[in-house]
């Protein structure tokens, strides 16, 4: 997806796209205007994401497998990233 404001409003799912808007329409040219596509661009992703009403309950629910920082630096060791 494009990180626009067009392919944010267009990924975005329904009152979600008015949050955008508004907010994007009080942020400042500059550093704030790029915070505000930053954030929304990552819930976008997220709103495009099939399996989302499935994690997010997962999620809420306490019952989404996790993984140790450990585990997950031993299996980049082991498949050769640093």
């Amino acid at each position: 997806m494009p990180r626009t404001i067009g392919g944010i409003s267009s990924a975005l799912r329904g009152s979600r796209r008015a949050q955008f808007f508004a907010e994007l329409l009080e942020a400042q040219q500059g550093p704030e205007l790029d915070g505000v596509l930053s954030a929304w661009w990552g819930r976008a992703m997220l709103d495009t994401d099939p399996d989302r009403d499935r994690i997010r309950s997962g999620a809420e629910a306490g019952t989404l497998p996790t993984t140790s920082m450990d585990d997950v630096l031993r299996r980049r060791q082991q498949h050769g990233a640093r």
